[in-house]
């Protein structure tokens, strides 16, 4: 048994201690809002946050979490939707909304670090994940708007 701490709650886990963490959180605690896409962590898809940070959870090994707080899209607030998820919305950022979790999480995670950032530093933080439909303009307004209001609450 693995004991992992995702969204606030200590959960143990019967898994190969190299799963990798996406497979965790989807099959086994059945949270399915982190995407599976590419599997080799190039479209951020898969993204969660690990102590923080913007991590792609398809090549993270369970082993390699320890006790790291895990916090994944349905842990970004406990009741309803967070600023910036507001702002997803109000931009019309998402159309087929399969890349969209890793989307918040990367967003999530630049907001915490850089609570105003630049255009360059929006486009450098969400470079890694790929919309195949093309919103990045709409992602980035959303992202300005969030931090203009406060950030990822």
């Amino acid at each position: 048994m693995i004991t992992l701490s995702v969204n606030g709650r200590r959960r143990e886990v019967d898994a190969d201690p190299t799963t990798p963490l996406l497979w965790v959180l989807r099959d086994t605690l059945r949270m399915p809002g982190t995407k599976f896409g590419c599997g080799i962590a190039m479209c951020g898809a898969c993204t969660v946050h690990v102590n923080g940070v913007a991590t792609r959870s398809c090549i993270t090994p369970i082993s390699a979490v320890g006790s790291a707080e895990v916090t994944t899209i349905e842990g970004l607030s406990e009741d309803g939707l967070t600023t910036l998820q507001e702002a997803w919305l109000e931009h019309d950022v998402v159309q087929c909304g399969y890349c969209q979790s890793g989307q918040i999480m990367s967003a999530a995670a630049l907001l915490a670090k850089t609570p105003n950032p630049t255009d360059e530093e929006i486009d450098t933080a969400m470079s890694g994940n790929i919309c195949r439909c093309g919103a990045y303009n709409r992602i980035r307004d959303a992202i300005k708007q969030a931090a203009n209001e406060g950030g990822v609450r």
